[in-house]
């Protein structure tokens, strides 16, 4: 009971740094793209399909190995991973409402490129981030306990649920709750947060408001 209580601090430790920093850096790269467009918008998201043509798990597996095993490099990996869909989901936020007619009307009285960008675009395109931050938390749970799982992630005696179910497969047969009570915590963490996620959804979107 208390590697399981003392693992969850790993396990969303892992997922709430690697997710705000993906987002925050997504975000600015998707900003950029939406806004400016041009070469900015071709180059960064030629970048980004070079990062998408893996699956997120494979490429932060791939990074954590290069880069070793370890609590850090598991966050680092995780983040880089998912920066790409946060670019692309801005990019297409921004670029649903950048030709509004209030932008128009702050570019006349000569607001900035910041202030435009961070005052008007970004507050209302960030109903679908939220949503996919909430979503992308659990994610990147289920990533860091497959990382442990194989032992790229955070490494004994250090508890964490994927490393727990490493640790515990070999005595699957005569004790069971060593894999059984870390499974469910992922499974309930993973399931309360895409719930989440389907609340704040439909609470964000105006379409779904009676």
């Amino acid at each position: 009971m208390s590697r399981l209580m003392i693992g969850s601090r790993a396990s969303l430790k892992i997922g709430l740094i690697s997710m705000a920093g993906a987002s925050v850096i997504g975000i600015m790269l998707g900003s950029i793209c939406g806004y400016f467009g041009g070469k900015a918008d071709t180059i960064i998201m030629r970048f980004m399909d070079v990062f998408q043509a893996l699956p997120p798990l494979i490429l932060a597996i791939a990074i954590s190995a290069a880069l070793g095993p370890g609590l850090n490099n598991c966050i680092l990996a995780i983040t880089i991973s998912n920066i790409p869909g946060f670019v692309r989901m801005t990019r297409a936020s921004v670029l649903s409402i950048r030709r509004m007619e209030y932008l128009e009307a702050a570019t006349a009285i000569n607001c900035s490129t910041t202030r435009i960008i961070v005052k008007h675009i970004l507050p209302n395109a960030l109903s679908p981030l939220i949503v996919q931050l909430t979503m992308g938390v659990a994610n990147a749970i289920i990533s860091a306990s497959a990382m442990s799982f194989i032992g790229l992630g955070v490494q004994p005696p250090n508890p964490e649920w994927g490393a727990m179910l490493s640790a515990g497969r070999s005595y699957i047969r005569n004790y069971p709750h060593m894999v059984t009570f870390s499974g469910i915590m992922i499974m309930i963490t993973v399931l309360s947060l895409n719930m989440l996620g389907d609340g704040l959804r439909d609470a964000l979107d105006p379409k779904l408001k009676n």
